[in-house]
């Protein structure tokens, strides 16, 4: 298991999600992409990610503005 960032700070949606999406496909099964946004609507928009496409939200919180997401690629 890898672990991996993903720095999407500054990008409007959907680009943290499309940028994490493409960052995932190059990653083994188990790895873990954590992902730093500045969009608020970052949490909710990975909630829904990883629900339609499988993979598993592990972690997101927020300090000073900064969403850090962890998302595992369950496939």
């Amino acid at each position: 298991m890898a672990r991996h960032e993903l720095d999407a700070k500054g990008l409007l949606c959907p680009l943290p999600v499309l940028r994490a999406r493409k960052a995932l496909k190059a990653l083994a099964a188990g790895d873990v992409l954590a992902i730093e946004a500045t969009d608020p609507s970052a949490p909710k928009d990975f909630a829904a990610f990883c629900e339609t496409t499988g993979n598993r939200l592990l972690a997101s919180t927020e300090d000073g503005g900064v969403y850090r997401i962890e998302v595992e690629r369950t496939a």
